[in-house]
């Protein structure tokens, strides 16, 4: 289920968000928000590249809050920051949720996260 819902908000969930409400320039909109993906490039700085069980919100460096909050600010821009912006949140819940699927599964594995106490949180209301 978490492999699903991971993909499919990562890449079909974009589609479906530019088709609902850009219809006129859904397609251009699709790309750009697909194009949001490349802000995983940041995991090649990280080693390993790929650890399975970490959480990358708080961890890579364009997955940290103060990224985040320059994506926010980008929300106010004119088109096409604001797509781009709407890719780049959408990609960073994204990968919360996928943090909250790993932290429900196995606690231990993000004791070391920098959003531990956000993931409890939250993860207390369901």
């Amino acid at each position: 289920m978490q492999t699903f819902v991971h993909y499919f908000l990562h890449f079909g969930f974009p589609i479906l968000l530019a088709y609902i409400f850009f219809k006129k320039d859904w397609k251009k909109v699709s790309l750009i928000l697909l194009a949001t993906m490349l802000v995983d490039l940041d995991h090649l700085l990280a080693t390993p590249i790929f650890a399975p069980n970490r959480c990358s919100i708080g961890f890579h460096p364009l997955h940290t809050v103060y990224a985040i909050v320059v994506y926010v600010f980008l929300l106010f821009f004119k088109k096409p920051f604001n797509i781009i912006s709407i890719g780049l949140l959408l990609h960073m819940l994204t990968d919360f949720i996928d943090c909250l699927f790993m932290y429900n599964t196995c606690k231990s594995c993000l004791e070391n996260s920098p959003i531990k106490d956000i993931l409890e949180n939250v993860s207390s209301l369901f």
